[in-house]
């Protein structure tokens, strides 16, 4: 049985892989309109970028689900020292209140939460936390626990009842994984790991589990 306190606080590893989970404020709603979804994508790809890959997502009205990777050291490294603009890299300076390079993945979340918050709170003449403080977050280390995970991802909106199908939800990676358009996802990453486009759509109208330890 895994130790929920320790995975909320479980550090952000380079080219480690992460299920990530946040949740409004008690009962509060992350998005009123599909203008917000946009926003928050927006922001999460300024912020989260230049520190982690994204596989997958889905935005629901007061909560969200992403499956990341953490950039390798060496990129960590070369965009913190263009963040703080050093011109010398030397030992990789402590950011207040973290560690290293897990504070620098940590510190990004943490801007970006803020920054649509911040927005978010004007727009509707809102004030207070928006997000739950702490970003949960479990380590994917295993081929099956990576599948399930897209696949609980992407059945996350027929889940919670918001749509019937999985196709009807605007606002996740399924369908954006399957179009030629640019995108900020590793899309053939994901398509490649489930062979090509027409067995990762098979795998998804499967009957598997939808099992997560945050629930």
């Amino acid at each position: 049985m895994f130790n929920l306190y320790y995975i909320m606080h479980l550090p952000f590893i380079p080219d480690a892989v992460y299920h990530i989970y946040n949740h409004a404020n008690g009962k509060d709603v992350l998005f009123k309109e599909s203008k917000n979804y946009f926003f928050f994508l927006e922001k999460y790809q300024k912020y989260l970028a230049p520190v982690v890959d994204t596989f997958t997502y889905c935005l629901m009205p007061n909560h969200f689900h992403m499956m990341i990777r953490v950039k390798p050291e060496n990129k960590l490294i070369d965009y913190y020292f263009r963040k703080k603009k050093l011109k010398r890299k030397g030992e990789l300076l402590d950011l207040p209140g973290f560690r290293n390079l897990e504070g620098l993945v940590s510190q990004q979340f943490s801007n970006f939460f803020n920054s649509y918050a911040k927005a978010f709170n004007k727009t509707y003449q809102r004030q207070g936390a928006l997000f739950q403080k702490i970003i949960k977050r479990k380590a994917v280390r295993d081929a099956s626990y990576y599948s399930q995970l897209v696949f609980y991802i992407h059945h996350n909106p027929v889940h919670h009842g918001f749509v019937d199908d999985l196709k009807k939800w605007k606002h996740s990676s399924y369908t954006e994984l399957l179009r030629k358009r640019d995108t900020f996802l590793c899309r053939r990453e994901v398509l490649k790991w489930f062979g090509n486009k027409k067995t990762y759509i098979q795998f998804h109208t499967q009957n598997h589990q939808l099992v997560s330890v945050f629930d």
